[in-house]
């Protein structure tokens, strides 16, 4: 339904006396749009209308005279916001009063898709009057190249409020899964007393339980003034496990190889971040690498993700390969090293050789994990072929949302399966 949400029960609590036909055809009108009005009979009034005016400006009922933002009639049954930014900056005023973020950032998204409105956000009055969500990162990356100077400021105002409310969301669970996944992991076999890790230890030595014989009731009783009755045992420890000691050096390499092809605009945004995250924790060597038919090393600016994101070249074609041999290359430790491909998988490059390239890193002892997008949309359109042929190297190919990445690098780090949702319905 069209109406804002919640709206209906608000209507239904205050209007008890409303009859019960009216406000089924006010929410039918509200459904339909401006024309549907004559079957439905029901004109609407107030924030209603309002409502309705900003739905039909993007979804329709402009009818034959609309105009794209470029001045061009679209002809028949269109949207219409007009050709001036004066009125797209209104329209967005009026969606921010009647409908939540959540709604407003589709709108917002629908608007540019349908109506062009991408050239207007190189204006800085329009990019203060939009609502920044991740989608809108995207597109602004897009038009970087084309981006005036006078816009250039706002639109990185607009990207760091988008990346510093994903960091606030994000980075104390990365930090808190990864650091215990990386203590775990630093686990030795011959500890000092105080290093030992008294659970996993007597869990390991469980087999080795021994049954004491029942001691002598009388002489218990004599001694300590208790009755003991019943046998004892003991566990014992053939085998110790211990905590790692910290130490200053980087416990484990992290690359991540992100394309940065049109279609991955979330993802670049969501790794940018995540990037940023992991470059900041000590125990971990961060590599963030961006591709398309070019690759760039973007790692000297991991202390800050809005110069990672405006770094980036959205668009273009995709050299998986060429992305993996540069990431190879670097690699120095590869018992070490967990390598994250984000990528749609739709190669450019060689085929072949790109597979090739996966199974010797997985064969020298490098983690490999491979994701078909790190956003909340779930997987996008990819090419299954390859997907399926990364699968069977042992890499499975999975879309992951920003909630689970942590999960992911935390099962990579201590060489653990990784907890791919819906397996059943992977390639």
């Amino acid at each position: 339904m069209r109406q804002k949400p919640g709206e209906t029960m608000e209507r239904t609590t205050t209007a008890p006396h409303a009859p019960p036909d009216a406000e089924r055809l006010r929410r039918w009108r509200m459904v339909l749009g401006a024309d549907s009005a004559d079957s439905t009979g029901r004109a609407l009034t107030g924030q209603d209308a309002a409502m309705d005016s900003a739905l039909s400006a993007l979804y329709g009922g402009g009818g034959g005279g609309a105009k794209k933002p470029n001045g061009r009639g679209t002809g028949g049954r269109s949207a219409g916001l007009g050709a001036s930014a004066p009125s797209v900056a209104r329209w967005l005023g009026d969606i921010r009063t009647y409908f939540p973020s959540s709604v407003v950032q589709v709108m917002q998204r629908d608007a540019i898709d349908r109506l062009g409105l991408a050239t207007l956000l190189l204006e800085p009055e329009m990019l203060e009057a939009v609502e920044p969500d991740v989608h809108l990162v995207g597109t602004l990356l897009s038009l970087s190249k084309a981006m005036p100077e006078t816009t250039k400021e706002t639109a990185r105002a607009v990207v760091r409020r988008v990346v510093e409310d994903l960091e606030a969301r994000l980075e104390s669970r990365t930090r808190n899964t990864l650091t215990g996944a990386l203590d775990r992991s630093a686990r030795i076999s011959r500890p000092r007393h105080r290093d030992i890790d008294w659970d996993r230890t007597i869990r390991a030595n469980l087999k080795n339980y021994l049954t004491l014989p029942a001691p002598d009731t009388a002489t218990t009783a004599e001694t300590t003034g208790t009755t003991t009755t019943g046998a004892t045992g003991t566990v014992v420890p053939e085998r110790l496990i211990g905590y790692g000691r910290s130490s200053r050096s980087a416990k484990k390499d992290i690359v991540l190889c992100v394309d940065q092809s049109g279609s991955m605009a979330a993802s670049v945004v969501h790794a940018s971040v995540f990037g940023a995250v992991l470059a900041s924790m000590r125990t971990l060597s961060t590599r963030l690498v961006v591709f398309d038919t070019a690759v760039v090393d973007l790692t000297d600016q991991l202390d800050d993700p809005v110069d990672v994101l405006f770094g980036t070249q959205l668009g273009g074609g995709t050299d998986i390969n060429r992305a993996l041999a540069y990431c190879q290359s670097r690699i120095t430790r590869p018992a070490d090293t967990v390598v994250v491909l984000i990528s749609d998988l739709y190669e450019g490059g060689i085929r072949d050789e790109m597979l090739k390239r996966v199974a010797a890193m997985k064969d020298s002892g490098v983690q490999f994990v491979t994701l078909l997008a790190l956003s909340d949309e779930g997987a996008p359109a990819y090419d299954h072929e390859h997907a399926a042929a990364l699968g069977a190297l042992g890499a499975p190919a999975f879309a992951c949302t920003p909630d689970l990445f942590p999960d992911v690098m935390a099962a990579a780090i201590e060489k653990r399966p990784l907890p791919i949702p819906d397996k059943e319905h992977q390639p």
